[in-house]
């Protein structure tokens, strides 16, 4: 039975689901119903091994042709879910419907799905994906910097928030094409210290993986710098069917 104090909480602040708003006895850490939480859909294998996205049906895992082509600048990148449905409308709201506190649920779901993936690496610091200055003052807040703050007490590895700079203007990647992201996001971004990262595993977050040409442009800048390895990490990734 829940303590006096803990249950006369609840009937003045009843706890909510994130997603769906309804009412949920116990809703743990994650404040989201078991109905929504069978709506966030697990990146799962069969996957490619170098960028993650997640084959359809069954099988082993496989270099995806997009990697065997062109390998990308990063070692490793894998997501915790697939950006559809409850896990979009989370990030949606996150983002850019300045729900800040959404970034719990995020991250600690993010922490319980790729926790083995992360040991396994050994990373030696975390690096948020950063934003440019203006569109910070915008925002007010950089998303992966929130997320990594979770992230980093969850795994015990130290946030570097100011390892990487954007140092160049880049339009929303949203509405352009795989090829217009990539010549939008290139040399837009710069290591700060290379000593902080010469010779280290890092571990690249972000919120979303789409194309990966962002993740892609910021590992090739910390190899540039002397990186030893960099696993790129993202609460979400984009599927297309």
């Amino acid at each position: 039975m829940k303590p006096f104090f803990s249950a006369l909480l609840d009937f003045i602040f009843p706890p909510l689901c994130h997603v769906c708003r309804s009412f949920i006895p116990d809703a743990g850490s994650l404040h989201i119903c078991p109905s929504c939480q069978e709506g966030l859909q697990a990146v799962s294998q069969p996957h490619c091994p170098v960028c993650g996205i997640p084959f359809i049906g069954q099988g082993e895992n496989h270099l995806c042709g997009a990697c065997i082509r062109t390998p990308p600048g990063y070692d490793a990148a894998r997501a915790a879910l697939v950006y559809a449905g409850p896990t979009r409308e989370l990030i949606h709201a996150f983002k850019y419907n300045y729900k800040i506190h959404l970034r719990r649920p995020l991250a600690l779901l993010t922490a319980r799905r790729l926790a083995a993936c992360v040991a396994s690496f050994q990373p030696d610091l975390l690096v948020p994906v950063p934003l440019h200055v203006r569109r910070l003052r915008s925002r007010g807040f950089n998303q992966a910097v929130l997320l990594g703050e979770l992230l980093s007490r969850e795994w015990g590895i130290p946030l570097k928030r100011r390892a990487m700079r954007r140092i160049r203007w880049t339009e929303p990647q949203i509405s352009l094409s795989a090829a217009e992201r990539r010549d939008n996001v290139k040399g837009a971004f710069s290591v700060a210290d290379p000593a902080l990262v010469a010779g280290k595993r890092v571990l690249l977050l972000d919120d979303v993986l789409t194309t990966g040409s962002t993740v892609e442009e910021c590992s090739r800048m910390l190899r540039k710098a002397g990186a030893a390895q960099v696993l790129v990490i993202t609460v979400a990734r984009a599927v297309t069917a």
